[in-house]
């Protein structure tokens, strides 16, 4: 799979190492940067790249670094076509069961309906929050986790790109 990379100063240590662990799974990496340090540096200016990477299909997915993945998660959603959800550490479910009557399975089920339910094909990551062991295990399920083909679901993410 081609992913898309990009952080700001908040998560530069954290993109090389997510790149190589990246690698090692065989996957091929686009890091939309920034390629120095620098802590004055501005979000968009590498985010906004990554998402219209994304959004246009020349990279299958993104995944993008930040201090709290907030503001990063809300520059990739400016641009038509990427749907980027944020991540910053496990939560269990207040309701344990979905909805659909399925039991929530843990506390990274965020990450899975992220996936299933709203076909994110970005993930923003806290920096401040996550470990690098839970970033990658956290990255690890996202990856894993397919679209749901629920026409619930279709026909709701349909809504986001029109």
């Amino acid at each position: 799979m081609k992913i898309a990379l990009s952080t700001d100063h908040a998560g530069y240590a954290q993109l090389q190492q997510l790149q190589e662990f990246l690698g090692r799974l065989g996957h091929e990496c686009v890091n939309f940067g920034p390629a120095v340090l620098d802590p004055a540096d501005d979000y968009p200016d590498f985010i906004r790249p990554c998402a219209e990477a994304v959004a246009s299909g020349s990279c299958h997915i993104g995944i993008i670094w930040g201090g709290s993945g907030q503001g990063e998660a809300m520059a990739a959603n400016r641009v038509k076509g990427a749907r980027c959800s944020v991540y910053y550490g496990p939560a269990t479910a207040k309701q344990p069961i979905d909805a659909d009557g399925t039991a929530a399975a843990d506390a990274y089920e965020i990450l899975r309906l992220a996936r299933q339910h709203n076909h994110a094909n970005m993930l923003s990551l806290g920096a401040r929050f996550l470990t690098f062991d839970e970033a990658k295990q956290a990255v690890a399920i996202w990856l894993e986790t397919p679209y749901s083909v629920v026409e619930r679901h279709v026909r709701r993410v349909s809504k986001l790109d029109q």
